[in-house]
C-alpha cells in the first residue's frame, strides 16, 4: 500500500492519517516521525524504543482480552495529535532519538517469544499509528510465533492504513478523547469523525475493541456529552464494547484540578444505561469500578484490585458461572475460579 503520493516539485503528501501532511524535502509531518527524504517519506523512528516493559494487559487498559495476562509493551516517539493534557508528552511531543534503544522487528519478536508468561506485544506509550512500517512488520512476525498483537491508539488514522492494522492487530483500545468535534479541534488539533470511523471499522471486524475516555473537568464531563457518547457506542460498536472512564490529573500544559471522583461515578451511571461494561480508572481506591459484572444476573465475574485480578464467577470458557452468559471470548489467564 502506498503511504504517500508525489505532488508538485519535491513535495510529498503523507497518507497515514487525516492530517495528510504536505511535506517538502527534509520536512517532517505533524507527528514528528515521518519525513520527506529525497523523494520518499521515511519513518525516522523505526526501531527506536522510548519504552519497553512487561505490563499487565489490564494496564492498556484491556479488561476483556486475555484477562490476567502480561504483555510486552513497546513505544517510540511522536504523535499526530497535540493534546495539552497528554499523559506521555515527554515522548509524544518530543522526537529525540540520540540516546534511544534501537531494536529490529525480528529481534523484538524473538525477545517477546522468549519472555516467560508473555502473551504478545502491545504497541503503546506514544501514538503507534504513525509507526506503521515498524508495527506491521513486527506484528506479522509476532503472529507467526503465536503471539498476540495489541494497539493502544487515538484512532486518528486513514482508512487504508487502518485496514492493514486490522489485518495484523488482534485487539485495540481506542482513546476517544471526547464526543465533541469542538473539543478535538481546540484541544487535540484533530477532528472527531475519523476517530469514530475507526471505531466503526474495528467494531465491524473480528478484532477485539475497547474504548477509553479521559474525563477532564469543564471540557468533556457533562452528562449530556456522556449520554451521546455511550448511545453512539451502543448503536455503532455494540453494547458489549467495554468503555473505560479514566480520571484526569494535571499534566503537561493543563493545570486544571483533578476530576472529582464523584463526576466519574455519575458519568458511569449514565453510560451504564446504554453499555454492558463500563469501568472507572485512576480512582486511587478500589471502588469496584474495575470489576467485571455479568450484565444479566449481576454476578462478579472478575474482581480487580489495581492490576491484580481474581476470576470469581467465570467458567473456563468465559461464561458467567451463574447464568451462562458469554462475557470473555478469549483465553483466561487464571483458569481456576477462586
Amino acid at each position: 500500500m502506498r503511504l504517500w503520493e508525489k505532488k508538485q516539485g519535491d513535495a510529498l503528501r503523507c497518507r497515514i492519517c487525516p492530517h495528510n501532511c504536505l511535506l517538502g524535502d527534509g520536512e517532517r509531518g505533524i507527528c514528528g516521525a515521518r519525513e520527506n527524504r529525497q523523494g520518499k517519506i521515511d519513518l525516522i523512528t523505526s526501531g527506536f524504543i522510548s519504552g519497553y516493559a512487561l505490563d499487565p494487559i489490564e494496564k492498556k487498559p484491556l479488561y476483556h482480552f486475555h484477562p490476567g495476562s502480561m504483555i510486552l509493551s513497546v513505544g517510540s516517539y511522536g504523535c499526530n495529535l497535540s493534546c495539552d493534557f497528554c499523559q506521555n508528552f515527554q515522548i509524544s511531543q518530543n522526537v529525540t532519538l540520540g540516546q534511544s534503544r534501537h531494536i529490529e522487528p525480528a529481534v523484538l519478536v524473538r525477545q517477546a517469544a522468549l519472555t516467560r508468561g508473555n502473551a504478545g506485544i502491545a504497541y503503546t506509550y506514544n501514538e503507534p499509528v504513525i509507526w506503521y512500517e515498524f508495527v506491521t512488520e513486527t506484528a506479522r512476525l509476532a503472529a507467526a510465533e503465536g503471539l498476540t498483537n495489541v494497539m493502544v491508539t487515538n484512532g486518528y488514522v486513514n482508512p487504508g492504513p487502518l485496514e492493514e492494522y486490522i489485518r495484523v492487530i488482534d485487539a485495540f483500545n481506542i482513546d476517544l478523547k471526547a464526543f465533541s468535534n469542538e473539543f478535538y479541534r481546540n484541544y487535540t488539533g484533530a477532528t472527531l469523525k475519523p476517530v469514530l470511523d475507526s471505531i466503526k471499522a474495528i467494531a465491524s471486524s473480528a478484532r477485539h475493541l475497547e474504548i477509553t475516555t479521559l474525563i477532564i473537568p469543564g471540557l468533556n464531563d457533562s452528562p449530556e456529552e456522556m449520554k451521546r457518547e455511550a448511545e453512539w457506542i451502543a448503536e455503532n460498536a455494540g453494547t458489549g464494547v467495554p468503555l473505560h472512564l479514566s480520571r484526569y490529573f494535571p499534566m503537561y500544559r493543563r493545570s486544571t484540578s483533578a476530576t472529582p471522583a464523584e463526576t466519574i461515578l455519575a458519568l458511569r451511571e449514565i453510560a451504564e444505561e446504554y453499555l454492558d461494561y463500563v469501568y472507572t480508572g485512576n480512582m486511587g481506591s478500589d471502588d469496584g469500578g474495575s470489576n467485571t459484572i455479568c450484565p444479566s444476573c449481576g454476578t462478579v465475574a472478575i474482581r480487580r484490585s489495581g492490576y491484580n485480578i481474581k476470576i470469581t464467577g467465570l467458567t473456563d470458557d468465559g461464561k458467567c458461572m451463574n447464568c451462562g452468559r458469554q462475557i470473555i471470548e478469549t483465553e483466561l489467564n487464571q483458569a481456576d475460579p477462586v
